[in-house]
């Protein structure tokens, strides 16, 4: 079965089912439900897939012209490495082409990941968390 990568425009993002991504992940244990609904109408989010199941997930965070930030790029552990990350990026990419400057954080093993997907390592930069 084919998967679909599809805007959450084109296709809503079921709160549980991202939750069950999410904690496939092991990732946002404590995010609420409602705060995560609220999350997925404000941002541009993309959703990975195969039939009826939800198995890839990334979204922006932006200023709608200036700057966006990729946020929580996650594939199901039963999909990854399987090009799927690089399919979602890019369709989020395609939703962000009028942004001029596009960000994101990962840990140093993605680095290469996103240097395959025209993203460039910037040693001057840090990131900082309050």
């Amino acid at each position: 079965m084919k998967v679909e990568v599809k805007s959450y425009v084109e296709k809503p993002i079921n709160t549980a089912e991202l939750i069950r991504l999410y904690s496939d992940a092991g990732w946002w244990e404590n995010r609420k439900e409602e705060d995560i609904e609220k999350m997925l109408t404000r941002e541009v989010s993309v959703g990975a897939w195969k039939g009826d199941l939800l198995i890839g997930f990334a979204r922006a965070v932006s200023d709608g012209k200036f700057r966006a930030y990729i946020e929580d790029v996650v594939i199901h552990t039963e999909f990854q490495k399987s090009g799927i990350g690089t399919e979602i990026v890019s369709r989020l990419l395609k939703e962000l082409t009028h942004i001029d400057v596009i960000s994101l954080f990962c840990e140093q093993d993605l680095v290469p990941f996103y240097e395959k997907n025209n993203f460039k390592y910037i040693k001057t930069q840090y990131v900082m968390h309050k």
